[in-house]
């Protein structure tokens, strides 16, 4: 009897160190693009499809009386397609890298043509882009430590932290974050990162964003793009990171951001803005993920600060109608975004299903969110605060592989019209070697 009760007491503990290890691994997203030695092939990617029952309309917002009736819109879209490249060198050393076509397309570039009089030029191919999201030499000393130097991702916030498809419910990322900050956030920078009993950390040192992209609806999402075949380096940001496992099933993250935005452009004018004003930028966020008795719980809470604000509109390349930059509206101060969700398994009470190792989760989030919660010299742009709820399936016939559907509505204030839409994708995520 007594070597029974044993027997149990150790398989509870083996299963419960595997389901937090399982936790642990899945919630490190950003590490895991090496698999042993040698080389490890891998990706993840989502086709989708949106019918829009509002208006898209250039004016909806400036003029949203005339467009309360206009048709609804649909769409095609391939939001992601990745590549996953990594291998194990030996004695400690690896390379990853991650290529992205986002909307299937190669973007447009920029060019500052000195004898042209310095002007700008523009070559368009297709809409979308093709990203190196990430591409890094690492040294691991041991679980501890490990210390990373390329074009890394930034784990700011829970999306940018777990951007994979199977990390979210929602056909398309959580709008939020999606909109106030950059999604998948990738810099190029130095990383150390490691794990401590049940804490993982990690610290970055990066180049600083550029204010001169910052917007009204978006923030600082576009901080770290830049039109030129270099990334400026003017100015600097760090971030940080802290996720704990201490209950199994359960990780709970806080991360950050601080670094100046105002001069980190080219040409540097040493006289101009950038030596007059910082534009410090200051991000505050946690998050957690629940996984256990069938459900999986996820939220997060993003605050921002933007230092100076009110003079972003007044730099020298904002003024310059030729340059790649934003050129009129102001900048707020701060943004939040707020959001939860949660999914139960209905095929956990079928056992055929179950035996199957297939899943449908029924979930449902809400979230709420502003790029524009300070009016920045009394100019409001009333339509960025967005309260937005979607509800739906999320369909697992094997685990690398999600069929999603979703209806979800924003809900704007009065003034202006709610947008209600039905979203449907697939998308898959793995390794092939």
């Amino acid at each position: 009897m007594n070597n029974k009760i044993s027997s149990l007491l150790l398989g509870a503990m083996v299963c419960m160190t595997t389901a937090a290890t399982a936790q642990e691994n899945a919630a490190d997203s950003v590490l895991n693009h090496t698999r042993g030695k040698g080389l490890s092939v891998g990706g993840y990617g989502e086709v989708c499809f949106s019918r829009n029952y509002f208006s898209d309309h250039v004016s909806r917002y400036s003029q949203p009386e005339q467009h309360k009736d206009d048709p609804s819109h649909g769409r095609f879209d391939i939001p992601h397609a990745v590549i996953y490249l990594g291998y194990d060198f030996g004695q400690g050393w690896s390379f990853g890298t991650e290529i992205e076509f986002e909307h299937g397309g190669n973007g447009l570039a920029y060019e500052k043509e000195d004898e042209e009089g310095g002007e700008w030029e523009q070559e368009v191919e297709k809409g979308g882009e093709v990203e190196l999201e990430q591409f890094w030499l690492q040294k691991t000393f041991g679980r501890w430590g490990n210390l990373r130097v390329g074009h890394i991702v930034v784990p700011v916030g829970l999306t940018n932290a777990h951007h994979e498809p199977l990390n979210f419910f929602t056909v398309y990322r959580p709008e939020g974050e999606n909109t106030i900050m950059p999604s998948t956030w990738h810099q190029t920078g130095l990383s150390f990162f490691g794990r401590h009993g049940d804490f993982r950390y990690e610290a970055q040192f990066l180049a600083g964003l550029n204010a001169d992209n910052f917007t009204n609806t978006t923030w600082i999402k576009n901080g770290p793009k830049s039109p030129l075949e270099f990334d400026v380096a003017n100015k600097y940001g760090g971030s940080l990171r802290i996720d704990n496992y201490s209950v199994p099933g359960l990780r709970i993250g806080i991360s950050g951001y601080y670094g100046h935005s105002i001069g980190n452009s080219y040409p540097n004018d040493a006289n101009g803005a950038g030596a007059t004003y910082k534009g410090k930028v200051a991000i505050g966020a946690v998050d957690f993920t629940y996984k256990g008795h069938n459900w999986i719980v996820r939220g997060q809470a993003d605050y921002g600060y933007l230092s100076d604000a009110e003079q972003l509109k007044y730099l020298y390349n904002r003024l310059n109608s030729k340059s790649p930059y934003k050129h009129a509206a102001f900048v707020s101060g701060n943004a939040y975004a707020v959001g939860i969700e949660a999914g139960y398994d209905v095929f956990s009470q079928i056992e055929c299903m179950r035996q199957q190792n297939k899943k449908l989760y029924v979930f449902g989030r809400y979230e709420q969110y502003d790029p524009y919660a300070s009016a920045t010299k009394n100019t409001p742009y009333d339509y960025t605060a967005v309260k937005r709820f979607a509800a739906g399936i999320n369909y697992h016939p094997i685990k690398q592989i999600v069929v999603k559907a979703e209806y979800s509505k924003r809900l704007l204030k009065s003034l202006y019209n709610d947008e209600p839409s039905v979203n449907i994708g697939v998308a898959y995520e793995g390794f092939f070697k």
